[in-house]
Parts: C-alpha cells; sequence; structure tokens
C-alpha cells in the first residue's frame, strides 16, 4: 500500500484476495466477489459438506453492498472464481480445508503436533506472559498441583501469582490483602472461590495449590487446598470445570492477568504481583481411565465429522 501514499489516486495493484476461517469462503478479483458460509459463527452445525456449500457471486463495480447474487445467471464466471480460489488456497498453504471449531483448539483431538504432549510437569518463571493454551500445559480433566515460590513485601501483598484464560472462562491464584486466593471461573457464569482467612507475613513463602478432580467423566469437579510453607490453609469445592478450552485469545501468564480478568477480586491492567516470584511449577496428574474414553469418544466423533465434511 506504501505506493498509494504519495499517489492517492493510482489504480490498486491488489487484484486479488482470499479468505477462509472453518470453512466460510470467499474470493475476490478484479471486482468480482464469490464467497459461501459454509457456517455462521452462532451456528452449531456447518450448513452443508464442503464439496457441497452453495455460493454467492457478486458485481462490486456495480453492486458494491453485495445486494444482486448474480450466481445463477452467470455460472461460468462463479465456476472462475471458485477455481481461482482453489489456485489462491494451493498457494497460500489453506488446504486441507478444517471446519472444526473449538476442537482446533486441542492438539490431540485434531492430530496436531503439541509441544506438551506427554508432559506431566512445567516450571515458569517472572516475565513469561502471554503463553496461549497450546503452549500451556493442559490442565484440564485431571488433578494437578501449582507450587510458587515467593517473597511477599508485606502483609498486604497482592496480585497474580499465576493465571489463565479471563473474564468468560479461567483460573488464578493470585494474593489479596495478603491472604492466598484460588479462583476458578467457569464459562464467566459460575464462580468458586478458595481463600486463606490470615493474611501472610512479610518474607519468603511457598504458596501451593492442589486440585484433586472429580474423575468421572469430562468437565467435572474437584477440590481446591491451599497450603503455605506446607500448612493447609484453605479448602473448598470447584463444583464444574471447563472440559475442552479457556479461550481462543486469553493467555496464561505469571506475575500478571494481562487481559480481562479471571477475578472481579483485581482490576484488568492493574493485577501486577507486589512481590517477588521466584518460580512457579505446574504438575498434573495422568488423565484418568474414564476421561480417557471420554476423549477418545469426542476424537471419534471429530473424525467422523471431518470425513463427512470433506
Amino acid at each position: 500500500m506504501l505506493y498509494s501514499f504519495a499517489q492517492p489516486k493510482a489504480i490498486s495493484r491488489h487484484k486479488t484476495q482470499y479468505f477462509e476461517i472453518f470453512g466460510n469462503r470467499g474470493i475476490y478479483s478484479d471486482g468480482w466477489f464469490a464467497g459461501t458460509i459454509h457456517r455462521a459463527p452462532w451456528e452449531a452445525h456447518p450448513r452443508a459438506t464442503i464439496a457441497n456449500d452453495t455460493w454467492e457471486l457478486y458485481d462490486t463495480r456495480t453492486d458494491f453492498s453485495l445486494a444482486r447474487d448474480l450466481a445463477s445467471k452467470d455460472p461460468a464466471k462463479l465456476k472462475a472464481m471458485q477455481d481461482l480460489f482453489l489456485q489462491e488456497a494451493i498457494k497460500n498453504r489453506v488446504l486441507p480445508i478444517d471446519d472444526r471449531g473449538l476442537e482446533r483448539l486441542n492438539a490431540a483431538l485434531v492430530g496436531r503436533p503439541d509441544l506438551m504432549e506427554g508432559r506431566n510437569s512445567l516450571t515458569l518463571y517472572p516475565g513469561m506472559t502471554g503463553m496461549s493454551e497450546n503452549v500451556f500445559i493442559n490442565v484440564k480433566n485431571r488433578s494437578l498441583t501449582i507450587t510458587a515460590d515467593v517473597e511477599l513485601p508485606d502483609a498486604e501483598a497482592k496480585g497474580v501469582i499465576l493465571a489463565q484464560g479471563g473474564g468468560f472462562g479461567g483460573w488464578t491464584l493470585y494474593m489479596d490483602q495478603g491472604k492466598p486466593v484460588y479462583h476458578y471461573n467457569f464459562l464467566g457464569l459460575e464462580q468458586f472461590k478458595v481463600a486463606a482467612q490470615d493474611a501472610l507475613p512479610a518474607g519468603k513463602a511457598q504458596v501451593q495449590l492442589d486440585f484433586a478432580y472429580d474423575g468421572g467423566g469430562l468437565g467435572k469437579g474437584g477440590v481446591a487446598t491451599i497450603r503455605v510453607n506446607g500448612k493447609k490453609v484453605a479448602e473448598g469445592r470447584v463444583e464444574r470445570t471447563q472440559p475442552i478450552a479457556f479461550s481462543a485469545d486469553e493467555t496464561a501468564g505469571v506475575g500478571l492477568d494481562d487481559a480481562t480478568p479471571v477475578s472481579a477480586d483485581y482490576k484488568e491492567g492493574d493485577n501486577a504481583f507486589t512481590g517477588k516470584i521466584f518460580k512457579v511449577v505446574v504438575d498434573v496428574k495422568p488423565i484418568g481411565a474414564g476421561e480417557k474414553a471420554a476423549e477418545e469418544t469426542l476424537r471419534r466423533d471429530v473424525e467422523l465429522k471431518m470425513a463427512e465434511s470433506n
């Protein structure tokens, strides 16, 4: 676009543009636009298979608002635009088209290489923020322990030690007026909070969160226990957990919850840990037999869906 700054009336050099996301596809070229809505964002299932999607065709030179679909009147032009889309898709490595939704967030379900595959422990340090779900150890549908070695500046220490997700689903381990707190936010619909009664004194401390998963399937609850230097200071139930994903864009972070806050106890953009974090270790237990079976069933359903779409 740089050329247009010096030549505002210059003819565009960008003649062709393709689009694809979750099976929805479009192609623009020299004033013509062809596209198909495979599945609208609010729809649970595709409208048709990829091969049988209904395409629309518009001449934007005379129909800027895309009000007159010319697909039935000019099938030859539509076919040429569809062929052009495939050429662009091949050139830009769009194929094969994958119309799966939330399943794509889970590498195991879609057969994608996973940096965290097979790991049962992850050690984190200050400054590690913005970690998307696929580069953070999977804490869903299993028991886990989070161990944070910290130094508290005073008895009023506050801020996030470790958090994942955001206001529409996630969890956070943080300090509130010197008290360690674990908060689980189920899809923004239900809130579960476990908090110590007494503030911790200034100085070094080991804050630990144990989550004992109920088991028996995906998305079950469990018991959360907070310990400080090995001593239990709080315990409570989390009745429901998110089984597949926390968010497509919210991330995990050490010492900071950097987007929408998981908990209403602290503010967006103002929740950094006021003390010092030496390291945080997340240990997860192997997923149970029941959860494995449920995941395998979901995997088979996804594979069948993909085969039908193709």
